[in-house]
């Protein structure tokens, strides 16, 4: 006989990756992540070679392609994770087009432990950020008049481990050259 799955419990869509990890440390028992909110922070985008760029977008064509993400505690158990994007389309007759999203959502964690939290916001948080993200980028660059600019999906895991370890050389680094100093 199949097992039934557990209801996911209704409310304002809590995390189950920040549970996840609930069950092995004791002391997230009841621990909750939630999206309160989510917005556009700031927007632009720029066709500066419109409309010779939409008819003859030049050879060479290259695009760059940057996310950042940025975390603020607004209150107690309020967060406030932003994704700074930005993305410059660029070829050999020039800049095809410029965009710039800030892309911001608050959050509530309840009952994570201190050292817990900034993981949670820099990994769990951008993850369900992404996808509304990736769509308001696909659909500012289709209105452009350019085919919808289609992200594919950022492991925030590994690159917040990545910026850990980047960390700890730079750390190490400071305390080599403060100790030769000495």
């Amino acid at each position: 006989m199949a097992k039934k799955k557990k209801a996911a419990p209704e409310g304002n869509g809590a995390s189950s990756e920040a549970a996840a990890g609930a069950a092995d440390r004791p002391d997230m028992e009841g621990a909750q992540f939630g999206i309160l909110a989510q917005f556009i922070k700031d927007l632009s985008f720029e066709s500066p070679n419109a409309p010779h760029s939409l008819q003859a977008p030049g050879e060479n064509p290259k695009l760059e392609v940057n996310v950042q993400v940025q975390a603020i505690k607004h209150a107690d158990e309020i967060y406030e994770v932003d994704l700074l994007f930005e993305s410059k389309a660029q070829s050999d007759s020039g800049i095809i087009y410029n965009v710039e999203l800030v892309y911001g959502a608050m959050f509530q964690a309840t009952g994570i432990p201190d050292d817990y939290v900034v993981p949670v916001l820099y990994v769990d948080a951008p993850t369900i950020m992404f996808p509304f993200m990736r769509r308001v980028v696909a659909d500012l660059t289709r209105d452009g008049g350019f085919q919808p600019l289609m992200l594919d999906p950022i492991d925030f895991g590994a690159l917040f481990q990545q910026n850990a370890d980047k960390a700890q050389i730079l750390d190490a680094q400071a305390q080599a050259q403060a100790q030769a100093k000495s």
